[in-house]
C-alpha cells in the first residue's frame, strides 16, 4: 500500500506537505495520529539524512528514516516503521539458500543503518525508536 498523504494540519508538517508519501498501512496510520495529536508540535517524513557505511559493500550510503518527530515538550524522535521479523537476526535451518542470504544482506544493512540512527540521534539529544506492528496497537503518542 503506498500513497500520498494529505495532512489536515499542513502547518506541523516539516517541510513540502503536498509530497508527504507513505509506504504502508502503518506508516499511513501512524501519519494520520503525528497529525492529529496535540502532543506533536511538529513532524516530517524521509527529510532527515543519515549517513551510514553499509557492511556488504563497505561504501558510505544515506538513510532517510520514515520519521522525525519534535513534541511539544520539546524532546525530538526519530522513528523507524518495521516488521517485526525484520528487526531480529534471521534464524538459519542449516541451509544458505538465497532467500536466506537475502534476509542477512538486509538485516545487516538495516542494523547498520539503525546503529548509525542511534549515534546521530545521540549527538543531539534525540531518541531513536524501531517501531513494529507489535508496537502499533495503542501506542501512538
Amino acid at each position: 500500500m503506498k500513497g500520498r498523504f494529505k495532512p489536515k494540519n499542513p502547518s506541523k508538517y516539516k517541510g513540502d506537505p503536498t509530497q508527504i508519501v507513505y509506504r504502508s498501512s502503518w506508516e499511513l496510520s501512524f501519519m494520520v495520529k503525528l497529525d492529529s495529536s496535540k502532543d506533536v508540535k511538529r513532524w516530517s517524513s524521509e527529510e532527515v539524512i543519515i549517513p551510514y557505511t553499509s557492511p556488504v559493500d563497505n561504501r558510505f550510503h544515506r538513510y532517510f528514516p520514515d520519521f522525525w518527530i519534535e513534541k511539544t515538550d520539546g524532546s525530538q524522535v526519530i522513528i523507524e516503521i518495521k516488521p517485526y521479523a525484520q528487526t531480529l537476526p534471521p534464524k538459519s535451518n542449516g541451509k544458505q539458500s538465497r532467500a536466506f542470504l537475502k534476509e542477512v544482506k538486509t538485516y545487516v544493512v538495516n542494523d547498520a543503518k539503525w546503529k548509525a540512527a542511534e549515534r546521530y540521534c545521540a549527538a543531539r539529544g534525540w531518541t531513536f525508536e524501531k517501531l513494529t506492528e507489535k508496537d502499533m496497537k495503542g501506542i501512538f503518542l
